[in-house]
């Protein structure tokens, strides 16, 4: 028998309408057709075939042998060993709960204004600024809020410069689809691209390397990996924020979550919500996901632990560790051991543990398996 050739019929099936789809769009970025499209209204978030060309289910150029779908979505079939392999040239052990690394750190940008604009300890927008001013990268996909800011919906974007990264600096914890903004990245003549994104997408870069998805798995030659726990629907606004607590989503100047959801409006003033009234509005693409700490990306960051001016860094890949270090060593970032903050280390591995059940077991079974119970 001739060899399978799964293609968006298979992935249709397995992953968009399972639960599985992490709503990531790497599919549609990988497309070759530009058959596929993404739908994020009334909470879908979900990747869809156009009709033209074999409907919802099928796909006219899959049934011809075209499988570059597939190859892009880090959660088809064995995505979890292949992309450990790919990386690590081994599969993660059972302890190796939160990813396989080299180094956690706790890190925090030099710069006063990245500090201050950035999320935390700024390490993010630091380590974009440093790639692209020393010739590391061309261009980064990250999100940003559409128009002035004011209706606090997250959107693909493209940064190139210093300012396009401090503007699109700070958390946003409704979804958006970073990889959506590569098409606008090669349009500017990008060919070194940084992805920024939470660990379903950040496992996008390496499985299509993995499974040799082309020029695009050539291109996303960077990926700094957000820890996450989950994301909200857009809903939240007026149906929480606005309908019980009256905060109108124009006059929000900041979010972050520490155990409770903090927001600060533009008028001064702090309020607390707690994270348990959020949870009806959680993405279905996060219910089944495994992966809190985006064990794939070459660096994992994350604002977890008792320092709020310091990142909880996780060095994953050699290209990860080599950034961080030239960053160091030109004094963009100041260092601290992980063991600093021990309740933040225990925190990563409990949320990473959480989020591993979440796996189905009727899924593959690989992102399931935990350390036998001591």
């Amino acid at each position: 028998m001739p060899p399978e050739k799964p293609h968006w019929a298979e992935l249709f099936t397995e992953v968009v309408t399972s639960g599985l789809c992490t709503g990531c769009a790497a599919c549609i970025v990988a497309c070759p057709y530009d058959v596929l499209s993404y739908d994020d209204t009334g909470g879908r978030y979900k990747p869809f075939h156009i009709d033209a060309e074999g409907g919802p289910e099928s796909c006219t150029h899959g049934v011809k042998g075209c499988t570059m779908c597939t190859r892009a979505c880090p959660r088809f079939r064995t995505w979890e060993p292949e992309i450990d392999t790919h990386l690590f040239g081994r599969e993660r052990t059972d302890d190796e709960v939160a990813g396989i690394s080299s180094d956690t750190l706790l890190v925090r940008a030099t710069d006063p204004e990245v500090l201050r604009v950035g999320q935390d300890g700024g390490l993010v927008s630091a380590l974009l600024i440093w790639a692209l001013e020393h010739d590391v990268i061309d261009a980064a996909l990250v999100s940003d809020l559409e128009g002035d800011g004011s209706t606090w919906k997250a959107v693909p974007a493209v940064a190139t410069t210093r300012s396009e990264v401090l503007a699109a600096a700070g958390s946003r914890y409704t979804y958006s689809a970073n990889p959506l903004a590569y098409a606008q990245a090669i349009e500017s003549g990008a060919e070194r691209i940084a992805l920024v994104g939470m660990g379903c997408q950040a496992s996008a870069p390496p499985v299509m390397q993995a499974r040799k998805a082309g020029k695009v798995a050539r291109r996303l030659s960077l990926t700094i990996g957000l820890m996450c726990s989950k994301t909200f629907d857009d809903a939240i606004f007026p149906e929480l924020f606005e309908a019980r607590y009256g905060i109108a989503r124009a006059d929000i100047a900041k979010m972050n979550i520490k155990g409770v959801f903090q927001v600060w409006t533009r008028d001064g003033k702090f309020h607390e919500i707690p994270l348990k009234e959020a949870h009806a509005w959680t993405r279905e693409g996060c219910t089944t996901c495994p992966d809190f700490a985006a064990e794939h990306a070459d660096i994992s960051t994350g604002g977890i632990g008792a320092f709020n001016d310091w990142t909880l860094t996780i060095v994953r890949t050699d290209k990860g560790r080599e950034l961080l270090d030239a960053m160091i060593a030109g004094g963009a970032l100041e260092t601290r051991p992980g063991d600093d903050d021990p309740g933040a280390i225990a925190l990563l591995h409990k949320l990473a543990r959480v989020s591993r059940r979440r796996w189905p077991e009727t899924a593959v079974p690989m992102p399931r398996r935990l350390p036998a119970a001591r």
